[in-house]
């Protein structure tokens, strides 16, 4: 179809709506025979190709038409990363659904909020999280029934799909319909929703496939260890099939030895998750003795990277890559990739930058503002609001009246941070999350990069702690990496060498258990609560 007007100001190129499903469509067209590796929870592997995942999506698609899914209506998955899941999304997306993405590591309390908050009319769900389906039912009256991804019989996929058709006439609707939906953690009031459009995805997987970005070719092997259902899955699954490449699954086993074992047996050059999942990665490796012989880039987000991670990976070859984003982003803002003024530094300089959260993608506008909303300036220094404008970036909440954004169309993330004049953003820390001490503003994630650039430190928390002084003081958990026997005074050394005296806490603890939340950061909402007195009652 060739768009309307003839009167030299209208384009005349053909309509081509920006929907996703001509991702899985291009990837079972033109790499059809390239495969998507999923280990399952029991640990056996299994093997689709694009094309049958492209084959399963259409099923999927048929069969909830037949149920009485209807185009706007919320189909949920609960599951870990598989070929299955990537089928589902596709299968639900494609006919005009909304895939509604349900984290497991969420309460049953927060996920029967959702669920009813989102009025979910079917979930589809790993074996193991059947027990979990079973509590929340009863409690969400939209809730129809359960279809069990990964195996077959009653209440199963190949039940539900059971004589479909292979073919399925997708994305017959508007690019700005509802494709997916993802709610945030929660850690003030109640999870919000945040519904992507099939616009928003499919402009927002261009981004992720930038050469600045991911830089996702055909030639790669992917590992998203990023749960699908963290923020859209870091766009992986959309990326991969866009690019046609190889994609490795590792569901719900990861550990160092299992994610080592995956990345070797088939070749992963690319991988990303959360820092905590590369330090057990790294452990490992280190113990036993293992190289890494295709891993070429490892990315982190989720949490701030410590120097010691991007230290240590580059001694076995691995270039760690820097970035950040929310799931109101879609999520992708910043990337930490190197520009060539910053590779002709020196590589302690460099070090610098790649600890810096990185730099907005094409899609992102990107300031740092005061309290008033006027932008600050971009010199490395003045600390003010992270806020974003872009188009992957939430205007409104699902089912909320009033839009996210302030009054110059700007969405503030909740972070505070710089840019610099290299265009390099760097965090300083959750607004929620700074430390106010005597007056003076203490970054907590300052505090924590610090103690982890210590040899022996695996994970460190920092908190501010109410103080009878102070008002407030910072208390930092520290879990020592196995068979270390690091000191209090070994960490206090470290931390002075680094940081204003005013920085440095008044207590340094250790622990086996650093808590984490759902999406696998540190749980400082809850080690607030856990120490609330711990000045206090210290006296």
């Amino acid at each position: 179809m060739v768009q309307e007007g003839d009167d030299g100001a209208t384009g005349a190129m053909q309509a081509w709506p920006l929907t996703v499903n001509k991702f899985i469509e291009h990837a079972a067209r033109w790499h059809g025979s390239r495969t998507v590796v999923s280990r399952a929870f029991d640990g056996s592997i299994n093997r689709m190709s694009w094309a049958d995942i492209h084959r399963h999506a259409a099923h999927l698609s048929n069969a909830l038409v037949a149920y009485g899914i209807g185009q706007g209506d919320r189909v949920a998955t609960l599951a870990m990363n598989s070929g299955r899941h990537v089928a589902a999304w596709y299968g639900i997306m494609g006919m005009g659904a909304i895939c509604h993405t349900l984290n497991p590591r969420l309460s049953v309390e927060q996920l029967v909020y959702i669920i009813n908050h989102a009025a979910d009319r079917i979930v589809f769900v790993d074996r193991q999280f059947m027990p979990l389906i079973e509590q929340l039912q009863p409690q969400c009256p939209s809730l129809q029934t359960a279809i069990i991804l990964d195996e077959d019989g009653q209440g199963c996929w190949d039940a539900f799909v059971d004589g479909q058709s292979d073919s399925f006439d997708w994305g017959a609707f508007d690019e700005n319909s509802g494709a997916g939906l993802c709610y945030t953690s929660g850690t003030t009031g109640n999870p919000k929703g945040v519904l992507y459009t099939h616009r928003s995805n499919y402009l927002h997987t261009m981004m992720a496939l930038q050469p600045d970005a991911l830089g996702i070719g055909v030639r790669e092997v992917i590992m998203p260890v990023v749960p699908m259902f963290h923020a859209n899955g870091w766009s992986i699954p959309f990326a991969a099939s866009a690019a046609g490449c190889k994609m490795v699954m590792p569901g719900a086993h990861l550990d160092g030895q299992s994610l080592h074992d995956l990345i070797e047996k088939e070749s992963v050059t690319l991988v990303a998750g959360v820092p905590t999942v590369w330090f057990g990665l790294l452990e490992y490796v280190r113990k036993n003795g293992k190289e890494f012989t295709s891993l070429k880039r490892l990315f982190v987000g989720g949490a701030a990277c410590a120097e010691s991670l991007i230290r240590d990976f580059a001694d076995y070859g691995v270039d760690v890559v820097h970035t950040w984003g929310m799931t109101e982003l879609s999520p992708i803002g910043t990337v930490g990739r190197l520009t060539p003024e910053v590779l002709d530094l020196a590589d302690d300089e460099q070090l610098g930058y790649r600890m810096a959260q990185g730099r907005p993608l094409l899609g992102i506008d990107m300031r740092v503002a005061d309290e008033n909303g006027q932008e600050l300036s971009r010199d490395g220094a003045t600390i003010g609001a992270i806020q974003v404008r872009g188009q992957a970036i939430v205007g409104r909440y699902f089912r909320a009246e009033e839009i996210a954004l302030n009054d110059d169309g700007f969405f503030d993330t909740g972070d505070v941070g710089t840019i610099d004049a290299r265009g390099y953003m760097r965090i300083t820390d959750r607004a929620k999350d700074v430390i106010k001490s005597g007056g003076e503003w203490i970054s907590s994630v300052d505090l924590e990069n610090a103690a982890m650039s210590h040899p022996g430190v695996q994970l460190a928390a920092a908190v501010g702690i109410a103080h009878p002084k102070w008002n407030e003081r910072p208390l930092l958990l520290v879990k020592r990496k196995a068979g270390n026997d690091v000191t209090e005074e070994d960490i206090h050394d470290v931390l002075a060498r680094k940081l204003a005296r005013l920085a440095i806490p008044d207590a340094i603890l250790f622990t086996d258990d650093i808590p984490l939340g759902a999406t696998g950061k540190i749980d400082k909402k809850r080690i607030r609560a856990d120490y609330k007195d711990f000045y206090v009652e210290r006296g």
